[in-house]
């Protein structure tokens, strides 16, 4: 086989520069890179045109293969056949990271959590969203829903004792202790918030259907109609005065408020709690006994949730509708904790028994309605908690209660009979829930119409987390439990860190806040998930202020985060007045509220 032609001799003939096309047998092993020589589209034409084509082959063959060189020419006329041009990739370098100046800028930079500490302290204030058919989670827009957190501008950088909301009103307790009303069901020619009660110190309220329970800082409870058309600007004639300079008059009410105060209480004895239905109230005295009201001018009670057995409207005492009445069944224990429902009442006593009554119509109280009975109970009947761990192997103990709408909820602390592993704790922090499920309340991954017999919420049960104090896997039980109409909020009371601002904590040291979990209805975006789709499951959301995900998830780095209490500095910088402040979640009648708390 002679060798191929030297450059110079194509040059002669007139022939161009040889393209070289490379074949490798299948048996070939190797082949490098550099025997690739690409055709180059610069080169003139051959300077003879007679001769089309001209090929040359040497073949080398080898002990692994064979590698074929072809050289052809072309006529002037024919496009050279080439590889398709390669579309060049545009390099795109990452700009210079913004260089933190400061240790704070360092942490906002590396922690979204941080960020989201830190404007929860310089910029307090109510995020809403959900319905806003009556104009309560944006009172200033016409929008029928509000899809993700939105700022309520009347409390940009206010702090408030209590926050309650319903689709068509809501109410705030100011940090002075002024009642603050809005919506259309308070007024339809009041466009924003505006203080209804003053003077009173209220600490916490409670909404029925058509009222507000509001509870002072002394145990005082008024009763407040919702719509500014009951109320009136004209007040009662002042109590007189007493001769004791040291004894003060009786609080002036209002007209359209009233004052209900539970009879033959002990001394020192006063209301420390106030829980309330669609129908109905509970008040908790701090020595532990629970009374009963009507909280509704429009229903009265009529589905044993008073707790009274045989109370009805026919047979109720002389005097005011709303008077209270001790719940005399649960005076033997010393109750601890309030919750209500829309139609339903539970109790928690201080060795951790569960009392519930009222409606069971889809098996809130936690037990199968008896056959041919209807389904509600007028008097307390301690759940039955223990059966839920029969054979487990752990004693159960109740920690905590919440109810709103159809459903019951409640905390379990099951410490193991026998010992526990190393590096355990014995005790094993579980969620239960009971009621109705259609819209995925229940948070059990199922959607169910009745559920009489509490469920595990799995995804709130058996949480735990490394303790660098006690060197050992500890539970992680829920701060709080916050239940709407179809819809509920759980924050974890998981390791927080707010201290990353004193002076010793360096960098890379960053806040974060409690995780909350969200799940039931979303037929008007009350979960917050930007999407309409309910959810059976507790799932995360965005922060407050921005950063959902594709699909309108959150990334991992960037859930929503409740602050937790803590004493700082209000305002940019850390630099106004000192307060202890904490965020807590507000779920109601198709919406929600995240706001700054005293």
């Amino acid at each position: 086989m002679p060798p191929p032609l030297s450059l110079s001799r194509y040059a002669a003939l007139g022939l161009r520069r040889p393209q070289l096309i490379h074949a490798a047998a299948r048996t070939h092993t190797h082949t490098r890179p550099s025997q690739w020589i690409r055709h180059s589209s610069s080169a003139g034409p051959p300077r003879r045109s007679a001769s089309r084509y001209l090929v040359l082959l040497a073949v080398t063959l080898g002990s692994a293969g064979a590698t074929v060189w072809a050289y052809q020419t072309y006529s002037p006329l024919q496009h050279p056949p080439g590889p398709p041009p390669i579309e060049q990739a545009e390099i795109v370098y990452e700009k210079p990271r913004k260089r933190a100046a400061s240790k704070e800028e360092n942490r906002a930079l590396v922690s979204p959590q941080h960020v989201q500490v830190k404007n929860s302290w310089e910029h307090p204030g109510v995020y809403a969203w959900g319905s806003n058919a009556g104009r309560v989670v944006a009172p200033d827009s016409h929008e029928p829903v509000v899809k993700s957190p939105r700022r309520i501008a009347y409390f940009d950088d206010q702090i408030l004792r209590d926050l309650k909301l319903d689709r068509d009103f809501g109410a705030a307790v100011t940090e002075k202790g002024d009642l603050v009303q809005w919506g259309i069901a308070f007024s339809r020619n009041v466009a924003g918030p505006t203080v209804t009660l003053r003077g009173k110190d209220i600490a916490k309220i409670a909404v029925s259907r058509d009222r507000i329970i509001a509870l002072s800082s002394g145990g005082s409870v008024y009763s407040l109609p919702v719509a500014a058309a009951d109320q009136t600007l004209e007040e009662e004639p002042a109590a007189k005065s007493s001769w004791l300079p040291f004894w003060s008059a009786s609080p002036v009410l209002p007209a359209g408020c009233r004052s209900l105060k539970p009879e033959n209480l002990g001394w020192g004895e006063r209301v420390v709690d106030v829980k309330s239905g669609l129908e109905h109230c509970l008040l908790l005295t701090s020595k532990g006994r629970v009374f009963s009201a009507a909280a509704s001018a429009e229903e009265f009670p009529s589905k044993g949730q008073l707790g009274v057995p045989g109370f009805t409207w026919q047979t109720r005492p002389a005097g005011p509708y709303d008077q209270p009445h001790e719940v005399k069944a649960l005076s033997g224990a010393k109750v601890k904790e309030i919750a209500a429902g829309a139609f339903h009442s539970l109790a928690l006593d201080s060795k951790g028994r569960v009392f519930a009554f009222g409606d069971n119509s889809t098996g809130q109280l936690g037990m199968e309605p008896e056959k041919g009975t209807a389904p509600q109970l007028d008097t307390p009947t301690a759940l039955p908690v223990a059966k839920l761990y029969t054979g487990t192997g752990y004693v159960p103990k109740v920690t905590s209660i919440a109810a709103g709408g159809l459903n019951s909820f409640f905390t379990v602390d099951a410490a193991r009979a026998a010992a526990s592993e190393a590096g355990q704790d014995p005790v094993v922090a579980e969620t239960w829930v009971c009621g109705s499920g259609i819209h995925g309340e229940l948070g059990t991954g199922k959607w169910t119409h009745i559920s009489a017999r509490p469920t595990k919420i799995k995804a709130l049960s058996g949480l735990a987390e490394y303790d660098e104090k006690t060197k050992r896997m500890t539970p992680i039980r829920l701060a709080g439990i916050a239940v709407g109409s179809t819809h509920a909020c759980a924050v974890l009371d998981n390791a927080t860190r707010t201290t990353s601002t004193r002076a010793s904590a360096s960098a890379s040291d960053t806040n974060f806040g409690a995780d909350a979990l969200w799940w039931g209805g979303n037929e008007y975006f009350q979960l917050g998930t930007g999407r309409r789709s309910n959810a059976n499951v507790p799932v995360h959301i965005g922060p407050l202020d921005g950063g959902v995900g594709a699909g309108g998830l959150p990334a991992e780095d960037s859930r929503m985060q409740i602050t937790p209490r803590t004493k700082v500095r209000l305002g940019e910088g850390g630099k106004g007045r000192s307060v202890s402040v904490e965020q807590r979640v507000e779920c109601g009648r198709f919406v929600t509220a995240v706001y700054s708390g005293a």
